[in-house]
């Protein structure tokens, strides 16, 4: 199963790499990344993949979504069909 996680945040050293470390421990595939610094504010994009085994995608998205506030980050975790249901005319 395949994931889209978006991060939003103040612009500071090492973000992309907590993020990286957090899908690592979960055994979550990263398969493209993209990101833009506008200003001082840092984007990303994350196209991820799931464990086929993993016990349950609402867990893990609260999970990630949670550690971004600690780290002043908004973290966003969308399941791909949710994602192109909504970007599907």
């Amino acid at each position: 199963m395949r994931a889209v996680i978006s991060v939003v945040g103040k612009d500071r050293p090492g973000i992309l790499a907590y993020v990286a470390t957090q899908c690592a421990v979960r055994s979550i595939n990263i398969v493209d990344v993209t990101q833009k610094v506008l200003q001082d504010l840092f984007t990303m994009i994350m196209i991820v993949e799931m464990p086929e085994d993993m016990n349950s995608f609402h867990q893990v998205q609260e999970e990630i979504e949670a550690l971004g506030e600690p780290e002043h980050l908004k973290i966003h975790v969308m399941h791909e069909d949710i994602f192109n249901a909504m970007h599907t005319v």
